[in-house]
């Protein structure tokens, strides 16, 4: 709190200012040169600060995340800006216009829901954070639609509000929480929450499993570049049992549709690599379906098929190979075609992609992927390269 209350000074943000685009390695120096004129306490959390400004780009863009203050817990945890900004676009959609945001962090999703003209109640219990949540808030030019409340979101009255979004805790103090009921507070307290709101989202782990999600809600996993970055459980949207996979950028949206396992078929000339939130929203059936595709095993989530039918839901390799694992037959494979550039994928397989990389050392003009997998049970290497 006092190393926030510091920065918030007219002499802390100019110090900010200073040390922005400070080097890891210039620390010291600078550090020691500031002490000169200014408290070590305050040059201290400034270059902090600075250090968590440059993790936060990568989130927040380097225009938010230079205003921004964050702490360490904070950056780690909050929302990616395009993931925050595209569901506050959907709850505007939906007809919302105020949200309750409990366990707001650090204020990351508040900042994209007023952004959408929603005004929002932001809440959490850790003083720091809220604190850090109403700096940002004003920062941004955005205290006039974010109320920020230091309070237990346990005993917060949301009524009045149309919408509840909760984003609970899934750290401990020994990392990760995988159990729904050891978040903070627990998936059963935000699911009873979500069902007294006309409409909630609550964002939770991508690897939830799907028996817990509750039969009213409505199930979205979403990727942002390739990476899958959340699961979100919608209540109040009319659509109970939904399930659906959201690319970002774009927004690309896939709806499930209660398609039965994909049969498995021979390997064809192309393979198809489903997204990872298509994969996690158990919706591999409905990309082989829009492909006329099949599975290369029926405990692997790769497509194959015999003609081109691009998909903006998985990545499309044209197959050259189709070897028995075997990395002598690879090395002596990948020397007759020239590949010094080796992408190594794998779904089954026990094999380390640098490892295989390290024993076939790849050299040549060329480029090619190979796949680690099973067909039909057994290992094997299937090797191509992406689509243009």
């Amino acid at each position: 709190m006092n190393d926030l209350a510091l920065l918030l000074t007219p002499e802390g943000r100019a110090l900010l200012d200073e040390v922005r685009d400070t080097e890891p390695a210039q620390e010291l120096a600078v550090a020691t040169r500031l002490r000169r004129d200014h408290p070590a306490a305050l040059v201290s959390a400034a270059l902090g600060q600075a250090r968590l400004r440059q993790r936060a780009v990568a989130k927040f863009g380097a225009e938010d995340a230079g205003r921004m203050f964050f702490t360490p817990n904070g950056v780690e945890q909050s929302t990616r800006s395009s993931v925050a900004t595209y569901r506050a676009r959907r709850l505007r959609e939906l007809g919302v216009a105020s949200v309750a945001d409990l366990c707001c962090g650090i204020g990351g999703d508040a900042v994209a829901l007023a952004r959408a003209g929603i005004r929002v109640l932001a809440v959490d219990r850790d003083p720091l954070t809220a604190a850090a949540a109403r700096a940002n808030a004003e920062a941004l030019g955005l205290a006039g639609l974010i109320e920020v409340r230091e309070a237990d979101v346990t005993e917060v009255d949301t009524a009045g509000y149309d919408a509840v979004f909760v984003d609970p805790a899934r750290r401990g103090g020994r990392g990760r929480v995988f159990d729904p009921e050891a978040y903070s507070p627990p998936l059963s307290w935000a699911v009873e929450t979500a069902r007294t709101a006309p409409r909630a989202a609550l964002k939770i782990a991508p690897g939830i499993p799907h028996e817990v999600v509750p039969a009213e809600a409505e199930a979205e996993w979403i990727s942002d570049g390739g990476d899958v970055k959340e699961a979100v459980l919608w209540f109040g949207t009319g659509a109970p049992g939904a399930v659906r996979a959201t690319l970002l950028p774009g927004p690309r949206t896939l709806l499930g549709r209660g398609l039965p396992d994909p049969g498995v078929r021979p390997v064809g000339r192309y393979l198809y690599e489903p997204d990872g939130a298509v994969i996690r929203a158990h919706l591999v059936a409905e990309v082989a379906e829009e492909v006329g595709g099949g599975l290369v095993d029926a405990t692997i989530a790769y497509v194959t098929a015999d003609e081109p039918r691009p998909t903006p839901y998985a990545t499309a390799y044209e197959l050259t190979d189709r070897l028995p694992f075997n990395v002598k037959k690879l090395k002596a494979l990948l020397r007759e075609r020239e590949v010094g550039t080796l992408t190594v994928k794998k779904r089954g397989s026990a094999v380390e992609p640098e490892e295989l990389r390290r024993k076939v050392r790849p050299q040549g003009p060329n480029a090619a992927t190979v796949f680690l997998t099973r067909v039909a049970g057994a290992p094997t290497m299937l090797i191509g390269h992406p689509l243009k």
